[in-house]
C-alpha cells in the first residue's frame, strides 16, 4: 500500500517538474547577433584588423569607417549594449562607450553614446551614428 502511495506520488510531481523549453524568438536571435557583431567590431579596431573591419561591415559602412579611424599606439574599449530597435531589415544597436587610447605617449580616455545602424543577413556594419568610438581620439 505504501508503494502504491509513493509511485502514485511521484507520478504526480514528475509532470510539474519538468520544465518547457522556450523557443528563442526572432527579435532576441537579431539582437544577440548585433550584440557579436559589435563585440567583433570592437576587437578588429583594437587590434587594428582592417580585413575584419571589412568583412563585418557593408561596402559604404567600411569606407566611412576607415576614414574615421585615427592612428594609435593602443586602445582599450568597452561596449555597454543600452537599446535594439529593429524595422524591418534594419538594425539600430544603442551603445554606451568607454575607451582610452595611447598616442605616441599621450593618454586620451573618451566617452559616448553611438547607435550603429546594422544590415543584411548576417548583419554587417552600414553605419555609425552620434558619437562614433572609432573616430577616436579626436
Amino acid at each position: 500500500m505504501k508503494r502504491v502511495l509513493y509511485l502514485l506520488i511521484v507520478v504526480l510531481l514528475l509532470p510539474s517538474c519538468s520544465k518547457e523549453v522556450k523557443k528563442v524568438s526572432e527579435e532576441s536571435r537579431i539582437a544577440q547577433e548585433a550584440f557579436g557583431l559589435a563585440e567583433t567590431m570592437r576587437n578588429a579596431y583594437i587590434k587594428n584588423d582592417r580585413t575584419a573591419l571589412e568583412l563585418n561591415s557593408t561596402k559604404n559602412g567600411y569606407r566611412e569607417l576607415i576614414g574615421a579611424i585615427k592612428s594609435f599606439d593602443s586602445a582599450e574599449l568597452t561596449f555597454t549594449p543600452r537599446w535594439v530597435e529593429i524595422e524591418d531589415s534594419i538594425v539600430y544597436l544603442n551603445v554606451s562607450w568607454k575607451g582610452t587610447w595611447i598616442v605616441r605617449g599621450k593618454r586620451t580616455e573618451e566617452r559616448g553614446m553611438a547607435i550603429f545602424v546594422l544590415e543584411g543577413r548576417p548583419l554587417k556594419l552600414a553605419q555609425v551614428l552620434r558619437a562614433n568610438p572609432f573616430r577616436q581620439p579626436e
